[in-house]
């Protein structure tokens, strides 16, 4: 038995989010309650320095609307594909590292499992979301790497 009562898997919906999720299942006991969760950053957060006031561009509300629409169906696909249920598929909105952290403490979460693709260099100095996780997370964390294809 694995001990984790509330297992939290961070995914980016990507096509390596079935890695992770498999792995967060891995660790997974009978009685634990896994729940997928991703977190939307908004596009008026990445593009601050861009434009410091208002939208980056006219109708950008709508394309983040769409885009949101997508990514929820992405979650709910995985979701379904693993057997989670949908009250424990959480769509968030803000910065991943806290809006993480966030859910963590208040869904009284013992494990967060997410990716990394082990950066190094300026990658390394400039941060990653995993590390921010590691570094900020009231419980454990399992950092799963994700192996780049050789080009």
């Amino acid at each position: 038995m694995s001990g984790y009562r509330k297992i939290a898997v961070a995914v980016d919906l990507s096509n390596e989010s079935n890695i992770i999720i498999r792995r967060a299942m891995d660790v997974a006991s009978d009685g634990s309650e896994v729940h997928l969760v991703y977190v939307q950053e908004p596009m008026d957060s990445v593009y601050m320095g861009v434009v410091p006031y208002g939208p980056v561009f006219v109708g950008m509300d709508e394309v983040e609307e769409n885009l949101k629409k997508e990514l929820e169906g992405k979650l709910k696909v995985l979701g379904e594909e693993f057997g989670v249920p949908e009250a424990q598929r959480h769509f968030l909105n803000g910065v991943p590292a806290r809006e993480i952290h966030r859910f963590t403490e208040e869904a009284d979460i013992d494990l967060v499992v997410l990716g990394t693709h082990g950066q190094k260099g300026v990658q390394l100095l400039l941060g990653s979301t995993a590390n921010s996780v590691l570094h900020g997370c009231c419980c454990d964390v399992l950092a799963v790497r994700i192996l780049e294809e050789a080009d």
